[in-house]
């Protein structure tokens, strides 16, 4: 491989640039710094920026505690079956961060990622940086995402989305809209209906999930039966499953569910999905049942998978019970009238957008998002971490960035002409 020119004045070097200071480059950092690897980690705020500044006061990690784990380090708290708040979550990622001596380079905002001469030079508002591999580790959430048709709400609706909302007190008097019922959609929906405001909550395709199941978390039978590490080679539609809401799960003390059942029991209004605004009016899709059913479907198919491992290998567990099927409003509306006062606020919980704006490389798709086979991108040197399904089921999770990250490492070490044979990633 040819040398990074040495002769550039104001220009640092590494061998390979990480950007994003969360848990995804962070572990990719400690393989690197196994294998003596020459890198920098760059991250724009603090290391995990993002639970410090773009989550809801309430919001708790949707694993277990004891999921919680990197390579060398794990969750060591006094409460392993409770879910950390995003606080504490931050906290055991600096914790990793130090643990590890990740050369992190905090509030250095990436500005500009270009091909150059042998590489690929990083710009930042700190410097350049020239480097043989990018890893881009920014994260697939980068800002919320809110639909076209928002810009036809009328003006007196006041619009938040998830990334921004805090807490029920910071919303104006009245009802609530609540736009998508993936995990962020039914917590934000609960949370506002319990603080006793009149919540409605527009729901399209879903994935509903029981927070316990036979006696355990969904989670560890999901882990044990090896749902979480199913790669992505493995499923006919990795795509589709990449697009897919989170679950509607919640960590709360209490271990509740927040399914649609949960949140009508609750007081929520369940509706369709909004289909459109028509001048002053709020259109809701009559399909809600359908896409309940089908909600509920893969839910008996992932319950059933669980139920025959637990039989294949003689697992200790409790007693089968079904959540029953989704009690779908018979009057359930399909049109309202915003400008009536009924509502004050729309919340949009439709999903985060990862940004990469500033990846002037012929490596992302018409939409903006990585070209990718498991995290190795369409150039060679370049390589994505932390999006969903990237690798595995549990990419995105946690406890799923040590195992893409070793993967990833490992194809960068070919990249740079390391041999790799013989190593063992532990």
């Amino acid at each position: 491989m040819n040398c990074i020119p040495a002769n550039v004045p104001g220009v640092r070097r590494a061998a390979v640039v990480v950007i994003g200071g969360g848990q995804s480059g962070l572990a990719c950092s400690h393989y690197l710094s196994r294998f003596g690897v020459d890198h920098v980690v760059l991250e724009r705020g603090e290391v995990a920026q993002a639970w410090r500044s773009q989550r809801w006061d309430s919001l708790r990690l949707l694993t277990p505690n004891w999921m919680s784990e990197l390579p060398g380090w794990a969750y060591r708290g006094a409460v392993p079956d409770g879910f950390m708040m995003a606080r504490e979550v931050a906290g055991f990622i600096q914790g990793f961060a130090a643990h590890c001596a990740a050369p992190v380079e905090e509030r250095t905002e990436v500005l500009r990622v270009e091909a150059a001469a042998a590489g690929y030079r990083v710009c930042t508002d700190r410097g350049d940086w020239l480097c043989y591999s990018v890893i881009v580790a920014s994260g697939a959430f980068g800002s919320a995402h809110v639909p076209a048709l928002a810009a036809a709400l009328p003006a007196a609706i006041r619009q938040l989305t998830t990334a921004d909302y805090r807490n029920p007190a910071q919303l104006d008097p009245g009802g609530v809209l609540v736009v998508g019922a993936g995990a962020s959609g039914v917590q934000v929906a609960d949370e506002l209906c319990r603080a006793g405001r009149r919540v409605t909550l527009a729901v399209g395709e879903h994935v509903r999930m029981p927070r316990s199941y036979r006696g355990r978390d969904i989670q560890y039978w999901m882990q044990r039966c090896g749902l979480l590490d199913e790669t992505w080679e493995a499923v006919d539609d990795p795509q589709r499953v990449r697009r897919l809401p989170s679950p509607q799960l919640a960590g709360t003390p209490a271990r509740r569910d927040f399914d649609l059942n949960a949140l009508a029991e609750a007081g929520v209004e369940i509706v369709g999905r909004l289909a459109g605004i028509d001048g002053a009016t709020a259109q809701f899709s009559g399909a809600l049942p359908n896409v309940a059913k089908l909600a509920d479907l893969k839910l008996q198919r992932l319950l059933q998978r669980i139920d025959e491992w637990i039989a294949d290998h003689g697992c200790e567990a409790g007693e089968i019970e079904r959540p029953p099927s989704t009690a779908v409003p018979a009057d359930s509306r399909l049109a309202v009238n915003l400008a009536g006062g009924e509502f004050r606020t729309v919340i949009w919980a439709t999903g985060y957008r990862p940004d990469y704006s500033w990846l002037q490389l012929p490596v992302l798709d018409a939409k903006g998002m990585p070209q990718h086979c498991g995290g190795v991108g369409a150039l060679p040197g370049v390589y994505f971490m932390g999006l969903p399904f990237m690798r595995r089921r549990k990419s995105s999770f946690i406890c799923g960035a040590g195992d893409d990250a070793r993967d990833i490492v490992h194809q960068v070490l070919a990249h740079l002409g390391r041999p790799v044979e013989n190593l063992m990633l532990a």
